[in-house]
């Protein structure tokens, strides 16, 4: 025992010892941890292949060891090459600061079309993202609401808030075809662009938006300017986990951390909403692709091709709703894998003699086709393989736990260091084993289907809003797993005491490990698929500051609990009666309010319902104040909510 962990203890030591002098914006020390990691893992690597393969024959042992080493070999590489775009990152921030100076000692401010996508999103969505985006900063800007639902309401809802409405005959290719309509009119106009921003009709624009955007399009070979996704409702992971307040949304690892990395390497890609894209290169190109249901990573691709590069600016200047159950999730990332594999087997994949895409650009196509493929190939068969062994003696690795810890152990170690540090803590294993697990039998589908028949695939859209009042349990996905789980504990009963073997306890151990390190992670996905009910129709934010509020003219302090953009709860002993009309001064401007309820401390309030009101508010809301920002993660806060959620 003391032999088999040495290595990875050891590996552990150094990573403590070092990491708090190491930079992680340094090219310097990112090379030092990757290239270390990298060089665990081919030692690993070549163990692997050349220790504990099985005997070649036609025995059962090899015809599911070698698929297996190779399954186990594709991951790795995927690894790999992860590995090598994270070695880099870049901030743009200090570029936009110069840009906008030189934008302010030019010429006016260039015009912007602002596209608001949106197709069945439920008014209180869309009132909020066209109030946000009639509000930007920028001093020459249109907004155009782009309606593919066709919907009355809505085209009186954008005269209403002084925007423009467009509208097409038919839906042909989704959301790429409503911008194409949008790009044909304004072609048509007096008065063209000379940007477009693109948001999805639940993303919010802060003010800055466009200012900040703009600010880098003084580069010519600038044709998209990307900026992350930010979310101020949980996603169904942290919300049916009860870990809102410790766990951050499944997408700030790709967002915060992946995306500067890719930047980095000149490889970063337009994700679609929260974007600003220069017209002429979009023009050049005839508009957005309509090949991939992933048109936006694909826009890049072909801009790519004509010379036009995609930067990333890592700031947050949209707030937008994640998925809010698990079915939607599910189906957003089984869009974005279908669409991917669109593009492989498209002429901008990564193997085309038609693209002129460069090498690192195919790289990193091959990068993301890996992290698909083989990442959630190897999850399917991490499963399989160790009840093979417990219950039928099939050995598909030819170790015993303490072997395998001697050589994987300080690889496992230095790469959850490496991440760890790099990500801020946002990248733990067991929880990047929970998301993939969830979206898996998506996604090994889409694929499948995705590499076979490239063609002819609808634009599924990942649903917003809705009642979620009460509590669901998503059946088909904790059926698979909850079969997986109790066929993981029964092959553990069957080996270690229905059936116990000599041979079975000597080598039984990393299949043990294995198997229990399973039940840990498809307990927690079974969790997840309780999904829990989401009363609010707005998120509230915690707050503690002073307000003045006027009952019956009499002006007095009393303490704000939180807020939203519909109401707020105050801490106060004395509260006025329910019913009760109130002038208070929240979001920097007065306004009245209604008291509707008590609270064991105090009341909470619901915000008037006039469209001046709901501007300020909506406007102040997304001005960034009230919405924090996930800064760096903890394990033990993490374990701790698992935990609680699992014995609550």
């Amino acid at each position: 025992m003391i032999d088999a962990l040495a290595p990875g203890l050891v590996a552990l030591g150094v990573c403590l010892a070092i990491l708090p002098m190491l930079r992680r914006d340094s090219t310097i020390a990112r090379l030092l941890m990757t290239g270390m990691c990298v060089a665990l893992l081919i030692r690993y690597l070549v163990w692997r292949v050349t220790q504990t393969l099985p005997p070649p024959g036609l025995t059962a042992d090899s015809l599911v060891g070698y698929p297996f080493m190779l399954a186990e070999t594709a991951s790795l590489l995927a690894v790999c090459l992860s590995l090598l775009f994270l070695s880099r990152t870049i901030d743009r921030s200090a570029d936009v600061k110069a840009g906008i100076k030189g934008a302010a000692a030019a010429a006016p401010a260039p015009l912007v079309d602002v596209f608001i996508c949106t197709y069945n999103e439920e008014k209180a969505i869309l009132e909020r993202t066209i109030i946000g985006a009639t509000g930007l900063k920028h001093g020459n800007y249109r907004v155009w609401v782009l309606d593919d639902g066709k919907r009355l309401w809505l085209k009186r809802l954008t005269e209403e808030l002084g925007c423009h409405y467009l509208t097409r005959p038919d839906n042909r290719h989704a959301k790429a075809g409503n911008i194409n309509h949008a790009l044909r009119h304004v072609a048509g106009l007096r008065n063209k662009p000379e940007f477009v921003a693109i948001l999805d009709a639940d993303f919010v624009p802060m003010p800055e938006f466009l200012t900040r955007t703009t600010g880098l399009m003084a580069d010519k070979t600038i044709g998209v300017v990307q900026t992350p996704q930010h979310f101020i409702n949980a996603d169904p992971i942290q919300s049916n986990l009860s870990a809102t307040e410790v766990w951050p949304d499944e997408q700030r690892f790709f967002f915060d951390i992946l995306m500067p990395a890719k930047d980095a390497w000149g490889v970063a890609f337009c994700c679609g909403t929260s974007s600003v894209i220069r017209y002429s290169g979009l023009m050049e190109i005839g508009g957005f692709p309509t090949e991939s249901v992933t048109e936006d990573y694909l826009v890049t691709l072909r801009l790519k091709e004509q010379g036009y590069l995609t930067v990333y600016l890592n700031e947050r200047l949209t707030l937008g709703l994640a998925p809010e159950g698990i079915k939607e999730y599910i189906t957003q990332r089984s869009r974005w894998c279908l669409g991917f594999m669109q593009i492989v087997r498209g002429r901008s994949g990564p193997f085309s003699q038609q693209s002129k895409l460069t090498l690192i650009d195919r790289l990193s196509l091959v990068d993301a086709f890996m992290s698909w493929a083989a990442g959630y190939g190897m999850k399917a068969l991490g499963l399989v393989v160790p009840w093979l062994y417990l219950m039928f003696g099939i050995k598909a690795v030819y170790a015993d736990l303490f072997e395998l810890l001697k050589y994987f152990l300080p690889f496992y170690v230095w790469h959850a260091c490496t991440m760890g540090w790099i990500s801020r803590g946002r990248s733990l294993a067991i929880m990047t084993d929970v998301s993939q697990y969830i979206a898996a039998p998506a996604v090994l589908k889409a694929i499948v289907v995705g590499l076979i028949r490239p063609k002819g695939h609808k634009f599924q859209v990942t649903a917003k809003g809705g009642d979620r009042n009460q509590k669901f349990i998503e059946w088909p996905l904790l059926r698979l797993y909850g079969s997986a789980l109790l066929m993981t504990l029964l092959a553990i009963a069957y080996a270690f005491i229905i059936n116990p073997q000599g041979d079975s306890l000597a080598y039984g151990g990393l299949a043990l490990a294995w198997s229990l390190y399973n039940c840990v992670i498809l307990a927690i996905v079974c969790l997840i698929c309780f999904e829990q009910p989401r009363r609010r129709k707005a998120e509230r934010f915690d707050r503690s500051e002073p307000v003045l509020i006027h009952e019956a003219s009499e002006p007095r302090l009393v303490r704000m609990a939180d807020i939203s953009i519909t109401g707020a709860r105050f801490i106060d002993p004395s509260p006025p009666p329910v019913g009760t009309i109130l002038k208070c001064n929240v979001y920097g401007q007065n306004m009245s309010a209604a008291v509707v309820r008590h609270t064991t401390d105090g009341f909470g309030v619901r915000f008037e319902e006039n469209v001046s009101t709901r501007v300020g508010i909506v406007r102040a809301f997304y001005a960034g104040e009230y919405v924090r920002a996930f800064h760096s993660v903890r394990a033990v806060p993490v374990g701790k909510a698992l935990l609680l959620r699992l014995f609550n």
